[in-house]
């Protein structure tokens, strides 16, 4: 085979491993490793949904460019699981390399003409190292860190300095795992030529910059906002958003004096459970929230309408999972779209926001709790397992100080005792948002809350009249929250006639995309939609662009659907670009589908053209 081309800080690790031996503490030492080097890095986790057993896979992509998709490629296999063995030598690039554990060789099972093989006895070298059936097996993933720590040239002392931080009270185990690391080492260097033409070289890419996933951002957001309850039932790929609320609350929600906390952490019997006490919370004056997925979501509906229709703020956070029904837990989609948009029965719209990357989900998890306070009504804020599990190179988070809560029409007791008489549903301002009281203020602010027909003044009716006043006002209030949710983040500085409509995690894939596609002589403009409702700028971009190709990543065309509802787009405009594998959506996937569509476009006029000839 012919050597492969020299590629510095610019290809795709691959790691298939068997889940529940350890690999993941080696896989995140390796992107560690690469980040503090000042290079961009992202990772991805492919992971079953069982405990224990199962093939699980995880990706590195190294990108000098700093982009954040999956890459699409392998070009560096460390195949550690022989019963994926088959397949994963089908995934290497020509001209890539594989490594495997050859104390058992298996030639014939590996063998491409194409991709050099590098065979590591890596079970037999921990077993000559180590004692005991648990460690060997754990110390085997440590041992391949340090194999392609020599075949990328990493540093092995940064490397040591992760070790010490992440064992700092085991000092032990730095000892332990390093000496793993040097076994893999020291073998690659004495077997193989080091390093391959993959490999680093330190940049200055990474300043102002952390690794974070964003359940992990998100809950720091809602921290930050000031909530003080947390109400859910486990359910992945949300629970690790509640995880990390729980600890950061932990540290900084309890009275250094007394010990008590000054918040409440709630597994509730159910999702619907868990969505009612977030309800009643802050119904009461809290901050408060659930974290849940689709499923959780579809048993949320009642509540939900509830809180539409009484006026109670609520956020909710949906990380998107593939479905239906239980569907693949530990894989991604934005197939909860519609489901979230119109959650419940009659007539009703949710304020939904759409973060593309864990930056985004730390400030909307803040715009979410002042938006559905300020609403009064549900906010959700619809994540995905890419973004809520997976491990983004952000910039640093920044907090202004000076923010305070946004706590919308909340009357005080003096502002309370001026009014002639309280009427909690009645629109004084014209802008579809009555002004509330929280419970205990004053007798006179007391009004019953009711999911059933009810008057602007807060009486039960069943009258037409009185009962469609009330909903017309909702819908007032729905134009009102066009005018302060975020706006969508618009590039049409390549002034074309073509856009890419998009959302959420399909924003890192679609910005290469872009540059491929420029590469390639095809120019695109560009809508992220960040909120529905959509605003005003989402219409004139769809106005403004002849053929709109609309990114998204489930099987239905759910982005499509709520913009030919909820705007005048010209649906002989749109072309679905729909990606629904579970795994997280590649540039190339956008970048052919674009191309085809041109392609197929140009070959449908020719017949016009001559027949006006």
């Amino acid at each position: 085979m012919s050597p492969t081309a020299t590629r510095v800080n610019d290809f795709t690790i691959k790691i298939a491993t068997v889940n529940g031996t350890g690999s993941a503490s080696a896989n995140t030492l390796l992107m560690k490793s690469i980040f503090r080097s000042g290079i961009p890095v992202v990772g991805k986790n492919y992971f079953p949904s069982n405990i224990q057993g199962l093939p699980t896979w995880y990706e590195i992509r190294v990108t000098r460019a700093g982009y954040v998709a999956r890459s699409g490629t392998v070009d560096l296999m460390v195949a550690m699981n022989a019963e994926t063995y088959s397949r994963d030598v089908r995934e290497v690039a020509p001209g890539g390399y594989l490594v495997y554990d050859s104390t058992w060789p298996r030639p014939a099972l590996l063998k491409r003409d194409d991709i050099t093989v590098l065979g590591v006895p890596l079970a037999r070298l921990c077993n000559e190292s180590f004692n005991g059936v648990r460690t060997r097996i754990l110390m085997k993933n440590i041992c391949y860190a340090g194999v392609l720590a020599a075949l990328l040239d990493l540093d092995l002392e940064r490397i040591r300095e992760l070790l010490a931080e992440t064992y700092a009270k085991k000092p032990q185990l730095v000892e332990s795992n390093m000496k793993a690391i040097q076994l893999g080492y020291d073998y690659a260097r004495a077997h193989f030529s080091c390093p391959l033409p993959l490999k680093v070289e330190k940049m200055d890419r990474t300043a102002g910059h952390v690794m974070i996933d964003g359940n992990t951002a998100a809950a720091l957001g809602c921290l930050f906002a000031g909530a003080t309850v947390a109400a859910w039932y486990p359910i992945t790929p949300s629970t690790s958003l509640m995880d990390a609320f729980k600890m950061f609350a932990d540290r900084t929600r309890v009275d250094q004096d007394t010990g008590a906390r000054n918040f409440a952490f709630i597994q509730a019997e159910d999702e619907l459970a868990a969505v009612g006490m977030a309800i009643g919370a802050m119904w009461n004056g809290a901050r408060a929230f659930t974290a849940t997925s689709g499923p959780g979501i579809s048993l949320m509906n009642e509540f939900l309408g509830l809180a539409y229709y009484a006026e109670v703020p609520t956020v909710i956070f949906d990380i998107q999972r593939v479905g239906p029904s239980t569907g693949m837990p530990t894989r991604t989609q934005q197939g909860d779209l519609m489901l979230a948009a119109y959650a419940s029965h009659g007539d009703t719209r949710h304020v939904c926001l759409y973060p593309a990357n864990p930056e985004e989900c730390f400030y909307m998890a803040v715009q979410a709790f002042d938006l559905a306070e300020r609403l009064q009504t549900p906010v959700l804020v619809l994540s995905d397992l890419d973004i809520g599990m997976n491990d983004w190179m952000c910039r640093d988070l920044e907090w202004d100080d000076s923010y305070r809560p946004d706590r919308g029409k909340v009357l005080g007791k003096e502002e309370v005792l001026k009014l002639k008489k309280f009427y909690r549903f009645l629109d004084v301002d014209e802008d579809g948002i009555p002004y509330r009281t929280l419970p205990g203020v004053d007798p006179k602010a007391a009004y019953f809350t009711r999911g059933s027909g009810h008057t602007q003044y807060g009486a039960y009716t069943e009258d037409s009249a009185d009962y469609q006043v009330v909903l017309d006002r909702l819908l007032r209030k729905w134009a009102t929250a066009k005018r302060l949710v975020p706006r969508a983040v618009i590039d049409a500085t390549s002034d074309s006639k073509i856009g890419l409509v998009s959302l959420g995690s399909c924003d890192g894939a679609i910005r290469e995309a872009r540059d491929v596609l420029a590469q390639r002589g095809v120019a695109v403009d560009y809508m992220r939609v960040r909120s529905f409702p959509f605003s005003e700028d989402v219409e004139r971009f769809l106005a403004a662009h002849e053929l709109l190709f609309v990114v998204e990543q489930n099987r239905d065309a759910q982005l499509r659907s709520l913009l030919t509802l909820e705007t005048a787009v010209d649906k002989a405009k749109l072309r679905s670009l729909l990606h629904y594998s579970g795994l997280p959506i590649s540039s190339a996937f956008i970048v052919e589908g674009v191309l085809a569509e041109l392609q197929h476009e140009r070959t449908a006029a020719r017949p016009r053209d001559a027949a006006h000839g």
